[in-house]
């Protein structure tokens, strides 16, 4: 026995094609989070571990060395002590970095992201600016 169609304009939900369509979105932004995650990690690591450097005081190349120190164990790789920018006002200092992360997405497509981050009080950036896509 064949059921007839009810009237169309009752009928409601998504199509095959809508269906993965909308997978493949959620699983394209899935996969671009998944990328990015381990750089912003990374980041807020070397935030934490200038703002270490500074509160331990000292000479700047004993600020450099114990930034170093601390990216050996908390595994950050985009910035040494050297690429550090440190400067001294009296007995306040300063420390601020700024470094790019190219993160390949497919093929020629690549994101890039622009960190940057200091521990003075809002006089060089902050800002966690995702860039621009290169192909």
């Amino acid at each position: 026995m064949a059921y007839p169609l009810q009237n169309s304009r009752y009928q409601q939900g998504i199509t095959l094609v809508g269906l993965i369509v909308v997978l493949a979105v959620i699983g394209a932004i899935a996969v671009l989070a998944m990328k990015v995650t381990p750089t912003v990690t990374e980041y807020f690591s070397i935030k934490k571990a200038i703002a270490s450097v500074k509160a331990a005081g000292g000479s700047v190349p004993e600020m450099r060395a114990a930034f170093n120190r601390q990216a050996e164990v908390g595994y950050i790789d985009a910035i040494d002590g050297k690429d550090l920018d440190i400067v001294k006002n009296g007995d306040d200092t300063e420390i601020s970095f700024a470094y790019q992360k190219t993160i390949p997405l497919a093929g020629p497509v690549s994101l890039l992201i622009d960190y940057a981050g200091s521990t003075g009080n809002g006089t060089a950036k902050k800002a966690l600016p995702l860039s621009l896509i290169h192909i």
